[in-house]
């Protein structure tokens, strides 16, 4: 019930409204008492952030109408898309993108949300973003892309499906790494024996001159990656100069 008078747009320590805080039950009582769907908390995050992140899709399709643009950023640059692919909710991915949701919007670090979904291993929201013109070559502030974090933290059926796609195993972000020294970097051995099946370059020197070898040797993790290298052609006899090595 409401209390005559309440102040449906207070906000706590926060800085988050009972909107906010309400976005998985009652906003659409909040809403029709006039609660400001605009409000931010402190990371500059809207009702309609926090529904996209905790996959509250009835709340996200009250607010949307009320809204004159979907595409408003937190403070990490982040809009209602970066969050809903994120979270791998494809029903809430698929309501923004019918709204208006900008599919290359871009977050601080130049992250987009297939970024995201690639790292966090959401193959069925990677596709639909593929599906509605997202760039899967698309680089970040340092030149990853999709497959680079995809292949960073190991989802193998998004690597799959990129691969599938044909994009350039080989290509390198801002420090010369490819997705096959930053799988082998993590351990990814999975991900590293997918890369080596289709093609990748397992002696490709980045900018300091290390190859995949160096960063699976270098890994707490990276000995399943070592073998396939050398399994698979690896130049084990590759030096790096002392003074690149620093």
């Amino acid at each position: 019930f409401f209390v005559t008078g309440a102040r449906v747009n207070a906000k706590d320590s926060k800085w988050l409204t009972p909107l906010h805080r309400a976005v998985a039950s009652c906003s659409e009582v909040l809403l029709k008492h006039s609660a400001d769907v605009n409000a931010r908390d402190k990371n500059w995050q809207t009702p309609l952030h926090i529904a996209a992140a905790n996959k509250a899709v009835k709340c996200a399709e009250a607010l949307v109408p009320l809204l004159s643009n979907v595409n408003v950023s937190d403070r990490a640059g982040r809009t209602a898309l970066h969050h809903a692919a994120f979270s791998g909710h494809v029903e809430m991915v698929s309501l923004l993108l019918s709204r208006g949701a900008n599919i290359n919007a871009f977050d601080k670090k130049d992250r987009r949300a297939i970024h995201w979904a690639a790292y966090m291993g959401h193959i069925e929201v990677v596709k639909l973003l593929v599906a509605h013109g997202a760039e899967v070559t698309c680089k970040d502030k340092k030149s990853y892309t999709p497959l680079h974090a995809a292949a960073s933290s190991g989802m193998i059926s998004v690597v799959k499906y990129l691969l599938d796609l044909g994009v350039d195993m080989n290509e390198p972000n801002a420090y010369g790494n490819t997705p096959l020294h930053v799988a082998c970097y993590n351990g990814q051995d999975v991900v590293v024996n997918e890369l080596i099946d289709c093609g990748a370059n397992v002696n490709q020197m980045n900018e300091k001159g290390f190859t995949p070898l160096h960063f699976a040797a270098a890994s707490t993790h990276g000995a399943l990656c070592l073998e396939l290298l050398v399994c698979n052609g690896a130049d084990v006899n590759i030096k790096v100069s002392e003074s690149k090595a620093i």
